[in-house]
């Protein structure tokens, strides 16, 4: 088969385009180093089975051991379905981004005419079309596909980031229970015994009826709480193991000790608040969007007057038997549409894009602040609580001991001040998880790193 002469022409220009290499996996590595700065942990783009396989058998490995926060945190960035998920938006965006550079396939058109009586022959017309305009925008569409990639790691690297804070607080929330819970029941053993005592004595004749429904709902109540410490465990194990993307056999995993020590001191708020707009995954990607809608609005006004631009080869058949072949140039005249709408909607997405990074970044600040505050709080509530409340109420019970001991005091009076014992040493530990949980709340606000301030910014190669 001869093939025609636009078609030739046009094919010879193709070819001289060179192979575009196919997209590797370097799309992810701004995420990676963007998450192990801020997290001090590793996360991977599983592209394939073998990685998938690879993350799979690091997580078993960690699962073996009793979980501590930060093993729970690891598990949760080589593991989450959610985060997996959202990390196939870089590939998206790479992909946007390769196809930005690619040439718009031409356009080849045939017509073939035939003559209502002889001796004439048929007349054909062949024309060969490339966008020429498509070409133009080849390396400003590129830039604007970089922009878009870039927001959408450092929209990717804040997900994990977020995943993070998440993971801890439901830790330690998981840590607070084991001790929360030993509290509820040792009230409820000593409600028992009071019971006990209670019903002994009674049977006797010693106290009345109403002593011992008193008593009788003082135990009611602490096996309630009991139950309900039993239910909140086991809620915040099926929310780690939500987090985590763990079920099956993989969920019968153990957790470390409990709760850390308050910390001998704190981050101090001076240049906490930039230390956050620094370091805000979200508020760089807003900042990425923002300049991909300035390169978008540049962009528009350049072409606003070529609406559209083709240039390709044309070859017609005369009935004769003549070929005639010659450049086809195809402009759209810009006498009604000159692209003002379009420049007046760009002009509304960067005002917008503006107003939102503003905003974000203004949030950004007062949450730091206000984080910081109720961190502040809750270390000076938990510091009192642990050198002052907990200390005196074991020091009432050691001395009620002495008393019992003595006989000054009875059972019911013992009772009551062990009870009170364990319910402050009960709000000690809840501020000391709040505590953490701020901590966790406040290193989010931060961008995930409280201390070690971020040199470079994720962008996109």
């Amino acid at each position: 088969m001869t093939i025609t002469r636009p078609l030739a022409i046009l094919a010879s220009l193709v070819l001289a385009v060179p192979a575009r290499p196919a997209p590797n996996k370097s799309a992810s590595r701004p995420v990676e180093k963007a998450v192990q700065e801020r997290t001090g942990l590793a996360v991977r783009w599983q592209q394939d089975a073998a990685a998938r396989e690879e993350a799979q058998a690091q997580v078993r490995a960690i699962l073996k051991r009793p979980l501590s926060v930060n093993s729970a945190v690891q598990i949760a960035l080589l593991n989450s379905r959610e985060l997996l998920a959202t990390f196939e938006d870089v590939g998206v965006s790479a992909a946007d981004l390769r196809e930005a550079g690619m040439w718009k396939n031409p356009t080849f058109n045939l017509s073939l005419r035939f003559p209502d009586r002889a001796p004439a022959g048929s007349n054909w017309e062949e024309t060969a079309v490339f966008d020429l305009l498509n070409l133009l925008l080849r390396p400003l569409r590129k830039r604007v596909a970089a922009e878009h990639l870039a927001a959408a790691q450092l929209r990717v690297a804040d997900k994990a980031v977020r995943l993070v804070a998440e993971v801890k607080v439901a830790m330690y929330d998981l840590q607070a229970d084991d001790a929360l819970l030993a509290q509820r029941r040792t009230v409820a053993d000593i409600g028992n015994g009071a019971l006990d005592l209670s019903q002994r004595q009674h049977e006797a004749g010693n106290i009345t009826d109403l002593a011992l429904a008193q008593q009788q709902a003082a135990y009611n109540t602490a096996r309630l709480e009991l139950a309900m410490a039993g239910n909140d465990q086991r809620g915040h194990r099926e929310k780690l193991n939500r987090l985590l993307s763990l079920w099956g056999g993989d969920t019968d995993w153990k957790v470390a000790a409990g709760l850390l020590a308050l910390p001998e001191s704190d981050v101090a708020l001076r240049g906490l608040e930039s230390l956050a707009v620094a370091q805000r995954l979200d508020l760089a990607a807003a900042q990425k969007e923002l300049a991909g809608v300035v390169r978008a609005l540049g962009l528009t006004k350049t072409y606003r007057y070529i609406g559209a631009l083709s240039f390709g080869v044309n070859t017609e058949r005369e009935s004769d038997r003549t070929n005639l072949t010659g450049p086809r140039l195809s402009l759209e005249l810009p006498l009604f549409n000159q692209g003002q709408a379009r420049i007046a909607r760009s002009q509304a997405e960067l005002r917008r894009a503006e107003r939102n990074v503003e905003a974000l970044a203004i949030g950004i600040r007062a949450d730091v602040r206000a984080q910081h505050d109720k961190l502040a709080a809750l270390r000076e509530a938990a510091r009192f609580y642990q050198t002052e409340v907990v200390p005196t109420h074991r020091a009432i019970t050691a001395g009620m001991l002495l008393q019992y001991n003595g006989m000054l005091v009875g059972n019911y009076e013992l009772f009551a001040t062990r009870a009170e014992q364990i319910e402050a040493e009960h709000k000690a530990i809840v501020t000391l998880r709040d505590y953490w949980t701020a901590r966790a709340a406040l290193e989010r606000t931060v961008g995930g790193n409280l201390r070690a301030r971020i040199s470079t910014q994720t962008t996109s190669k």
